[in-house]
């Protein structure tokens, strides 16, 4: 054994110490940690011949690198949807670190850890409402879950016409159908091979982000036996607007579609009931993606795609890993590499494990609707200020807002962004919503609540005092 790492071994205890009182104290200084970091010129070490030990390379990273890191999972990190990390989803995916699983089979053969994911797919089924009709299998996000759902709904498309498209390629095309897909939905169906630009968009109803159903009734195929695919919409991103999915399921009572639900985020509306009415209809969709380093509040990276049992067999068929014997006949073993794109996978249904059987239904219950009401708080704060406005209803967990235009201190948003952010107190983003600028704030996180709002509320009206003088 080299003797580096020997050393290493020896000293494990010491050394897991020392990662974990680093641990400790950012957590405890998390809500005081900057949201943003200048990164300057960084000498960076070249590779040494030898080796520096995990104890020295611990304190090489602590000082040359870890002031550059923000606060992602802090309470004032509202850009992009970022969650936060439980206490127990920590200990969850420090485990899975530790016990380095691949998980993949159920069949005995080797470890265990599929087993698992089995099991937490049921515990999110019921946490969700959604009936055992669905199977689920985890992957890194919400990209890889939509690429997942879109790659078995090709699929099926191809069989509607006759055609195996996993094994033969695509030869014709699949309409598309969507009123605001996810960046992420638009990059799948480019990795698929079924073209980005080839989105049939749908008109959203009067001030609103979601489809408009007759609208949409308009441009479906003639032909009722023509397969299509709806891309729908529970949560978009600037405003948590929903689809109407009660009615794209009665589509299916009349058309040949599938329905593939994007609820990344907006999904966890359904553990609340102020707020599961939201996502009534998902239950009859055909896939469905959920972010779980999003609401869960687990660690990157982590989310899961539902599918429907009925299209077990095409989504092996979108996915088998047949050309390598050693891993057995996928047909006669249920085995995670025949139905997600990765053939080595990391245990992350643990740290979920860990999530849901530590705050069960009532703690994500309470993430959820704290969450709204912080952005509610957050909005009516904004408001006040005089120099904001919104641009869409709170109707989640995201404010949507704008400066308010033609005023004799109007700001621009750029000006605005770039004097807050750079405090380092709160992070926010700009964004365009209805082909309008506008600056979002996206509430995720188990720790944001009335004295974090009121901390970023100061930054924010500080940062306008500045460019406004």
């Amino acid at each position: 054994m080299n003797a580096r790492i020997q050393q290493d071994v020896e000293e494990l205890s010491l050394l897991l110490d020392a990662a974990k009182a680093m641990s400790e104290q950012h957590l405890q200084q998390l809500s005081d940690h900057p949201t943003t970091t200048q990164v300057g010129q960084i000498e960076w070490p070249g590779l040494p011949d030898n080796g520096l030990g995990g104890k020295h390379t611990l304190d090489l990273f602590r000082k040359l690198f870890y002031p550059h890191i923000v606060a992602s999972s802090g309470p004032r990190y509202w850009g992009f949807v970022t969650g936060g990390t439980t206490p127990a989803s920590i200990m969850g995916d420090w485990l899975t670190t530790v016990f380095d699983q691949n998980s993949q089979l159920t069949t005995g053969k080797g470890d265990a850890s599929a087993l698992l994911e089995l099991q937490t797919v049921q515990l999110l089924l019921d946490l969700f409402g959604l009936p055992d009709a669905f199977m689920g299998a985890f992957v890194t996000g919400a990209t890889m879950a939509n690429f997942s759902g879109l790659a078995v709904a090709r699929q099926w498309a191809g069989k509607q016409l006759g055609m195996d498209i996993a094994r033969d390629g695509l030869r014709a095309s699949i309409p598309v159908f969507s009123a605001q897909p996810h960046s992420s939905s638009l990059k799948a169906l480019s990795m698929l091979g079924m073209g980005s630009a080839n989105v049939q968009v749908v008109p959203t109803l009067p001030d609103r982000e979601a489809m408009d159903i007759e609208a949409l009734k308009k441009m479906l195929p003639a032909d009722v036996r023509h397969p299509f695919i709806l891309l729908a919409s529970a949560g978009t991103v600037n405003s948590v607007d929903f689809d109407n999915l009660q009615q794209l399921a009665e589509l299916k009572k009349s058309y040949t579609c599938w329905i593939h639900v994007d609820a990344a985020f907006g999904g966890f509306a359904a553990v609340s009931q102020k707020y599961r009415h939201l996502v009534d209809g998902w239950q009859y969709a055909d896939s469905i993606t959920i972010d779980f380093h999003k609401w869960l509040n687990v660690p990157y990276d982590s989310a899961l795609i539902l599918t429907r049992k009925e299209h077990a067999v095409l989504q092996m068929e979108s996915f088998q890993n047949s050309a390598a014997p050693y891993l057995g006949n996928p047909w006669e073993q249920f085995s995670y590499l025949n139905y997600v794109p990765e053939n080595s996978r990391r245990f992350r249904a643990l740290p979920v494990w860990f999530g849901l059987m530590a705050y069960g239904k009532t703690g994500y219950k309470d993430i959820v609707e704290q969450s709204v009401q912080m952005a509610v708080y957050l909005a009516e704060r904004l408001v006040e200020t005089g120099y904001f406005q919104l641009l869409a209803p709170v109707r989640l967990n995201t404010v949507c807002f704008e400066p308010v235009p033609d005023t004799p201190a109007s700001i621009t948003i750029s000006d605005f962004l770039e004097e807050l952010n750079k405090e380092g107190v709160v992070f926010m983003t700009a964004s365009v919503y209805k082909d309008q600028a506008c600056i979002r704030a996206a509430l995720v996180n188990f720790r944001t609540n009335k004295a974090a709002v009121d901390q970023a509320m100061d930054a924010i009206e500080k940062a306008l005092k500045k460019i406004t003088q």
